[in-house]
């Protein structure tokens, strides 16, 4: 990543000077980086928050309340691995959109379906599911984006909650499909 962004910002300098707009490039930079430091600051609360919900979720019996409802589902999904209650909080923590929030739990699940998969060079086809399924996020209340659309002023930043659900569950089902139609239950 770093070779990409360094080629990027490179080529970018260059194209800017050849056609004359180096001040202008300047200004863009300082005021993006001044830009992402608002965002990131009016971000850290929402995380904050998140994770402490979900930390009071995992200590006063939310999770396994939550993990007993998804179990018929989870089950399903992932029959050979004994990760479910990290997956679990994984997706109760997606689906409340919290974005960062849910990464310990799904690096923990991940880490233990690697252990279970004998730290093989290849990802078990559950760990692949459950990749597939982080990288599909659906989110039934996008907190991270109202959060970032309301620091930004949006009139109305609960507006795009429906599009998301749209997105996110299109995104969730074809990802499901392409995974179980090019690996079935073999490995990945």
């Amino acid at each position: 990543m770093n070779f990409v962004w360094t080629f990027a910002i490179l080529v970018s300098l260059i194209f800017s000077a050849f056609l004359g707009f180096p001040e202008k490039t300047l200004q863009s930079g300082i005021f993006g980086a001044d830009e992402a430091i608002k965002i990131m600051i009016s971000l850290s609360g929402t995380l904050c928050f998140w994770s402490g919900v979900l930390r009071i979720a995992e200590k006063g019996g939310a999770a396994d309340f939550c993990q007993k409802l998804l179990s018929p589902i989870i089950r399903r999904l992932f029959p050979k691995t004994n990760q479910r209650g990290k997956i679990t909080m994984n997706i109760i923590a997606n689906l409340f959109g919290t974005g960062n929030a849910a990464t310990p739990a799904g690096i923990s699940a991940m880490e233990g379906m690697d252990k279970e998969n004998g730290k093989s060079s290849r990802p078990s086809c559950e760990m692949g599911r459950f990749a597939v399924m982080n990288t599909a996020s659906i989110q039934l209340f996008p907190t991270t984006v109202i959060s970032i659309l309301s620091s930004l002023g949006a009139e109305n930043p609960f507006s795009i909650v429906p599009y998301v659900w749209i997105s996110s569950f299109s995104a969730l089902f074809m990802a499901l499909l392409t995974q179980k139609l090019l690996f079935g239950k073999d490995r990945l």
